[in-house]
């Protein structure tokens, strides 16, 4: 069963999180200061010129105030992202918030709920050579660990629920508790996380040049106002926001199409990202820089210079392949409404556990979001490295009324679960209204 929050700490539709949990507090203020400092200094002796200084400066006034999160203690003495044992989680959550986001998603006051519709973990390999993204269900059944914060008592705790929908954990207690309750499903540390709104995604997608999606039959979605037609379509600003939203436009009109839908976006969006060369030209990672500082509220190690510029260089040479775009594995409760973890999700948590690398299934699931591209040119993968030939090591038998325990393996194959690489060209499976 669903248990409700204690009704002290439920925050009124009107009283979102984001704004709440926004403020900086005093302790805060001249770690702010120190890293507007550190990325000023950076940028200048980089390039050393007076436009590099202003940009610096630009982005320091751009930053929004930040939120401790009780797990980045564990980059506490850590030099680079790489030398994070396990490799680096970082949780990005998209807020329904309609709060300062102007008048074209609906009256803040009476459409708001501060709900995290979206919530992705991004794991990077400790060596860089993989990258995994994991999409969350929002109406996922989960349990929030008693450790949460109480937004209007800091000095409290909220009380642990089980059986919550993933997508209220952001309105019961902040970015914070979100994290907490992920680190929870999964086992593992997630140290860097940030919340981003309808215009963030908007900045985000125009920063980076627009995205070229592909669509296999016509989205029409009156909820969300996307319509395409069949083909290519490049999509920047409020376009692509309405692509992600679109639920009703694609698969089988659920949440669970709509994330297969976020990712031929996403994996579009890390092609170009490879292809261009955006994530090792200063120029465009300004321009990231500033859509994020200006659009999210990112935790305090994830708007520290150092942080960003390591993921991204540990981001830009990974091999296509080898970045997985995973839906977590869920099926519905009985009655439906919700849906819950099944068996296969261990697996995916295994992985991440033991940083290493998964495996799709080659035959994808075309009945939630995504199509396969017949006119698409396969993507070319980076030659694989001549590992030397070493002589096998001779293996001891069993002792007498033993079992030899299993050979390790170097990646997991997730049969079941649904999802694809960056490296999968894939379409959109558009829904008209004459199949809503």
């Amino acid at each position: 069963m669903h248990e409700e929050p204690r009704p002290s700490t439920r925050r009124a539709a009107g009283s979102p999180s984001i704004a709440r949990h926004g403020r900086l507090k005093t302790g805060n203020v001249w770690k702010t200061i120190a890293k507007v400092v550190a990325s000023t200094v950076a940028v200048v002796l980089v390039s050393g010129t007076a436009v590099a200084a202003y940009a610096a400066w630009d982005l320091a006034n751009t930053v929004q105030p930040t939120v401790k999160l009780e797990s980045e203690k564990v980059l506490e003495g850590v030099p680079d992202i790489g030398a994070i044992d396990g490799g680096v989680n970082l949780l990005v959550i998209g807020s329904d918030s309609r709060q300062n986001q102007g008048d074209g998603f609906g009256d803040p006051d009476e459409e708001t709920a501060v709900l995290n519709d979206v919530t992705m973990l991004l794991h990077i390999s400790q060596d860089h050579s993989h990258v995994e993204v994991i999409s969350f269900p929002r109406d996922m059944l989960v349990s929030v660990p008693g450790t949460c914060t109480d937004p209007e008592d800091p000095s409290d705790t909220l009380s642990a629920m089980s059986s919550t929908k993933i997508n209220s954990v952001l309105s019961y207690g902040g970015m914070d508790c979100v994290v907490k309750t992920v680190s929870n499903l999964l086992g593992i540390e997630i140290p860097v996380a940030g919340v981003v709104q309808f215009n963030g995604v908007a900045a985000l997608s125009e920063a980076v040049g627009g995205v070229d999606v592909c669509v296999a039959e016509p989205i029409e979605d009156e909820y969300t106002g996307t319509f395409l037609e069949a083909g290519t379509h490049t999509l920047s600003g409020i376009p692509a926001l309405q692509f992600l939203r679109t639920r009703h436009g694609v698969g089988d009109g659920s949440d669970l199409g709509r994330i297969s839908n976020q990712q031929v976006f996403l994996s579009a969006l890390a092609r170009k990202l490879q292809s261009d060369g955006t994530l090792g030209d200063p120029g465009k990672l300004y321009s990231i820089a500033k859509a994020a500082l200006g659009n999210m509220q990112l935790s305090n190690e994830l708007a520290n210079p150092t942080t960003m510029i390591s993921i991204a260089k540990a981001m830009k040479d990974v091999d296509l392949s080898k970045i997985a775009f995973i839906q977590y594995p869920t099926a519905y409760v009985e009655g439906g409404g919700a849906v819950e973890p099944t068996w296969q999700a261990e697996a995916v948590n295994e992985a991440l556990q033991q940083d290493i690398p998964v495996v799709l299934p080659t035959e994808q699931n075309e009945d939630f979001g995504s199509a396969t591209d017949p006119n698409a040119a396969p993507v070319a993968e980076a030659p694989a490295e001549e590992a030397p030939v070493e002589e096998a090591p001779v293996e001891e038998a069993p002792a007498e009324g033993t079992e030899a325990a299993p050979a390790p393996t170097g990646e997991a194959l997730l049969n079941g679960v649904s999802g694809q690489t960056a490296a999968d060209v894939r379409c959109s499976a558009g829904r008209t209204l004459d199949d809503q």
